[in-house]
């Protein structure tokens, strides 16, 4: 792996609930606004690589085929990355080496996620993932399993619900500046603690929402990046990371999963202390402890995240921008598209592209996807 892999086109859906587009339509409209922003063709596309969590979403078994003819994907090599919320990021990974590797010069990365009526609900699609013997006759659902870990999370570093809510305030406050959020919007942290809780100590507030989208990124090598443009965002370190499925046989306080993905990424980028050579961080959101739970393995120092946001270190404006996208909690929670956004918030933060959410003098930036059972590990360094 010698060659260097650029970002250089990026295009987006709005995250909706109950949007009125199919996924294939989804997926086209991603992919139009990607190569129009790289100024290429269909023709031009080599490979892709697409991305989407459980099948069901959809109503197919097999439901990568959805990607091929919207994605430009007839008659070239197509690929389907799938690690539940992991996904997101799993696919830049993959597109990542197909370049990297001298395959291809040209990939086309994208995701998509159709999570609303007609199709089952996700918590009715997710009492199937656990394991038959052992857990589903506890009758679990993901809320009551993150419930437990957030729990432990406060518990091993004392910390108190009201700080862990500035999470959804942050982000959601940082999705008004988003132009596809789905649920921008200036709340307090009393309106997080007043919300209805769904399982203690998860309130409303707390999770993202269920979304419809599509994201689609363009993976170059270096010649084909100096061809295309002048500003070109470097993939410069990946990571990935798979932790055992049993989630009672681990210390919920600390996600080792993702520190080691980390790792590996830093290790490829040259980064020796991600807390001053990063300046941007996309960390996966979909509970406000999430956020600092990832952020926590990022940075390699447990507890530190839940310090920097009681300072006000995680704003746009800090020393350690966190989600200045918006987040899931803010943007929307697309499963795999949600991952796929948080790179292309890279994309445009260290190009210069962001607009009213560019964080100033961004030039290294870190993206983190997470799923299946609470093991998986993604990780993407950026550079411009």
């Amino acid at each position: 792996m010698v060659r260097r892999v650029a970002v250089v086109g990026a295009g987006m859906t709005y995250f909706r609930s109950m949007s009125p587009l199919t996924s294939e339509e989804l997926v086209f409209e991603a992919v139009s606004k990607c190569l129009d922003d790289c100024g290429m063709s269909s023709e031009d596309v080599e490979a892709v690589v697409a991305g989407s969590a459980p099948d069901a979403f959809d109503g197919y078994h097999h439901k990568g085929v959805l990607a091929v003819e919207p994605s430009a994907a007839t008659c070239k090599p197509f690929s389907r990355v799938f690690v539940g919320g992991g996904t997101g990021v799993g696919c830049a990974v993959a597109g990542w080496w197909h370049v990297a590797s001298g395959l291809f010069d040209r990939v086309l990365v994208v995701a998509w996620e159709k999570m609303s009526h007609p199709y089952p609900h996700a918590q009715q699609l997710f009492r199937t993932i656990f394991d038959p013997v052992l857990e589903q006759p506890l009758g679990p659902n993901l809320i009551w399993i993150f419930a437990l870990e957030m729990r432990r999370y406060m518990e091993a570093h004392q910390l108190s619900k009201d700080l862990i809510a500035r999470v959804a305030v942050k982000n959601k406050s940082n999705a008004l500046d988003h132009p596809y959020a789905q649920l921008g919007a200036k709340i307090t942290v009393d309106d997080v603690l007043n919300s209805p809780i769904l399982v203690w100590p998860v309130n409303r507030l707390d999770i993202s929402p269920t979304s419809d989208g599509a994201v689609a990124l363009m993976f170059v090598s270096e010649d084909e990046a100096r061809k295309i443009t002048d500003t070109p965002v470097w993939v410069d370190g990946v990571g990935s990371c798979l932790d055992s499925q049993f989630w009672t046989n681990r210390d919920l306080a600390y996600p080792y999963y993702v520190y080691l993905a980390a790792q590996q990424a830093y290790r490829m980028a040259g980064i020796t202390n991600p807390l001053k050579e990063i300046d941007v961080f996309e960390p996966y959101d979909p509970f406000t402890y999430k956020e600092l739970h990832h952020l926590d393995a990022l940075l390699g120092k447990p507890g530190l995240a839940p310090k920097l946001l009681a300072e006000g270190q995680l704003e746009r404006d800090g020393d350690v921008p966190t989600s200045p996208s918006g987040g899931l909690l803010g943007v929307g929670n697309p499963i795999a598209a949600a991952g796929l956004m948080k790179v292309a918030e890279l994309y445009w933060q260290l190009s210069g592209r962001a607009g009213r959410r560019q964080v100033p003098n961004a030039y290294v930036g870190v993206a983190q996807a997470w799923g299946d059972l609470m093991q998986v590990g993604q990780v993407v360094v950026c550079r411009s």
